[in-house]
């Protein structure tokens, strides 16, 4: 009984530290580029941050992986990160389906728009050198984000400089995908892009233009009533991958305003759930 008693304990505590989640800087050794910010992270209410200096990820492994991880980029306007709800709160959902779960706390543009992106890059580097350690095969590699977030892994989705940081899904919450000034989020666009942007940036970083036959399949979804950032930047870029013959699947649900991420507030939070559920499941081709 001793015995049995003895390695129970031992597999809960096992399972416990294979849940523990791990830090990582994405620059120990500096970052190649600057936005130009300096002084202290500022920790703001409702379990934001803004003016990160120290960008990293958080890696929450599965206790029985299969395989799969997914890079989450909260949102927050590309001027702060909503880390929790839209990032950190997912943790435990996505590990119980088995899906190494990573967090990104990423440097904001303050009008140096490569420097996201370039965090991003290197999260998904990260990911797949650790792959063997964490239990990820390094072609089930996804990214995830909300709102400006959303724009950042539809960023990386399109933009991507190599096969190496190219990911293999991509999953948008509510996102910003124009940049053109009748769809976009003003606040987003500002951030990221200065107040008067040329032409060939704004359609740079208005990514449905940037689509093609060798982006990754997605999942998308947003509310109808969403008037912070409209459900034209989401639809536009569904017609895109649908005109590309990328596989996609959208979810656009009747109420729900913009940045519910995991609140259980959110009226639809159950159907999403069950949706993504399968589409990770059983949609997703590798």
């Amino acid at each position: 009984m001793k015995k049995i008693l003895f390695f129970t304990l031992l597999c809960v505590a096992t399972m416990l530290s294979a849940q523990q989640p791990i830090e990582l800087p994405l620059w120990p050794d500096g970052a190649p580029n600057s936005n130009g910010l300096t002084g202290s992270e500022e920790n703001l209410e409702g379990g934001r941050m803004a003016n990160v200096i120290h960008p990293n990820i958080t890696v929450y492994r599965a206790a029985k992986p299969n395989g799969m991880a997914i890079l989450m980029c909260p949102g927050g306007g590309y001027a702060r990160l909503a880390l929790w709800h839209e990032g950190h709160d997912m943790a435990g959902w996505f590990n119980a389906q088995g899906i190494t779960y990573v967090v990104m706390k990423y440097r904001m543009p303050n009008t140096h728009y490569e420097v996201p992106l370039s965090d991003a890059e290197q999260a998904i580097r990260l990911i797949r050198l650790h792959a063997v350690e964490w239990g990820v095969d390094p072609h089930r590699v996804g990214v995830m984000g909300a709102s400006a977030g959303g724009h950042l892994a539809a960023s990386l989705s399109t933009l991507y400089s190599s096969d190496e940081t190219r990911p293999d899904f991509q999953i948008l919450f509510y996102p910003v995908i124009s940049m053109e000034k009748e769809i976009t989020h003003a606040g987003s666009r500002s951030f990221l892009l200065g107040d008067n942007p040329s032409e060939e940036l704004v359609r740079h970083y208005t990514l449905q233009k940037q689509v093609n036959e060798r982006t990754p399949q997605a999942f998308i979804m947003l509310s109808a009533d969403d008037h912070t950032v409209v459900p034209a930047n989401s639809i536009g870029y569904f017609q895109a991958l649908c005109s590309h013959k990328v596989p996609v699947s959208m979810h656009i649900y009747p109420t729900g305003g913009h940045g519910w991420g995991f609140r259980d507030a959110f009226t639809y939070k159950r159907q999403w759930t069950g949706e993504l559920e399968k589409w990770l499941r059983e949609g997703v081709v590798f």
